[in-house]
């Protein structure tokens, strides 16, 4: 009954505690002349990706590779079919170009890397596929070189951001507070949804693989849907997108590249699809700009993105 009640918990906390790190991020962004885009994909990134990481650190030093891989791939493609598809519905959502052009490719690209070293052995004709710790290294440079870039969009952009003289701004240790205080509330709150979840799960018997894919990537997926359907309701659309688009990244090449760091990863050859389906995801993402209005990802694609999800769901769950 205590994980239960931990299970209800969870929603409450992942919601407050979403809506305290929108503002402390938000007011971070205006004091310091920094970009909603540059706060989403770092600051927010980084604390909605906090139960990605700890379900990923457990299940690396419990032995569990294949509820780390798939709770990365299915945080990913939950990250941009179902929280943007959501996202959208709730408000239209613009995307800057230098989204299109940088940030979005770049997690393209991080996607592709983690598919090309997860199967880098089958050019030795060798079948034991697995991300090694060699792997994980790399991940994590090409993960210094995103913070690189973003340090580097944070000083060219700083002249550029307006803060409207009407703007409320807290003290910088309200902000910090808030955003510390957020974080929390959505690490427990992820942590006990998960928890309960997959223990729900398990009372069916359902597979580790399963279970990684779908309940344990939805559920540690809840912080950065709510946080984006906060950020969108308020009209901080640059957060909202910055906040999938940085989770991605910080999901593939950091939280994976640290789980490998603990101990490789066994990889499925039947998860390539699960990396297909990521880069399908993004492909939908880049198309649904010129066909939307107003360059922005609209209703209608937010519906079809949750109609794509709800088919790949469904695939999952004949796959098994």
């Amino acid at each position: 009954m205590l994980l239960y009640f931990l299970f209800f918990i969870g929603f409450v906390l992942l919601i407050k505690g979403a809506d305290i790190l929108v503002d402390g991020a938000s007011s971070i962004a205006k004091r310091y002349g920094l970009s909603d885009m540059v706060v989403g994909l770092t600051i927010v990134s980084f604390g909605t990706s906090l139960p990605e990481l700890i379900v990923n650190i457990l299940a690396s030093m419990e032995g569990q590779p294949e509820l780390a891989i798939g709770n990365v791939f299915g945080s990913n493609v939950a990250n941009l079919l179902l929280i943007l598809g959501v996202t959208a519905i709730i408000c239209p959502l613009p995307i800057k170009r230098a989204t299109v052009l940088t940030e979005i490719p770049f997690s393209l690209i991080a996607t592709l890397l983690v598919g090309f070293l997860a199967n880098a052995t089958l050019f030795n004709n060798r079948y034991d596929l697995y991300i090694s710790r060699l792997d994980g290294a790399i991940l994590l440079g090409f993960f210094a070189m995103f913070m690189i870039y973003i340090y580097h969009v944070a000083r060219t952009n700083k002249d550029e951001v307006v803060v409207e003289d009407d703007a409320v701004l807290m003290p910088i240790w309200k902000s910090i507070f808030f955003i510390l205080l957020g974080a929390g509330g959505l690490f427990l709150g992820g942590t006990w949804v998960v928890d309960g979840a997959v223990h729900i799960a398990q009372s069916f018997g359902l597979s580790e693989s399963f279970i990684g894919l779908t309940i344990v990537a939805i559920g540690t997926s809840l912080p950065e849907l709510v946080t984006s359907a906060m950020a969108a309701y308020r009209r901080n659309i640059d957060i909202a997108v910055g906040n999938v688009v940085g989770s991605n990244i910080f999901n593939l090449l950091w939280i994976l590249g640290i789980s490998a760091l603990i101990t490789p990863l066994p990889f499925n050859v039947m998860n390539n699809s699960d990396i297909v389906m990521m880069i399908l995801a993004s492909a939908m993402l880049v198309l649904a700009l010129p066909i939307g209005r107003r360059n922005a990802i609209d209703r209608l694609n937010g519906i079809v993105f949750l109609l794509v999800y709800f088919a790949y769901i469904t695939y999952l769950v004949m796959r098994g």
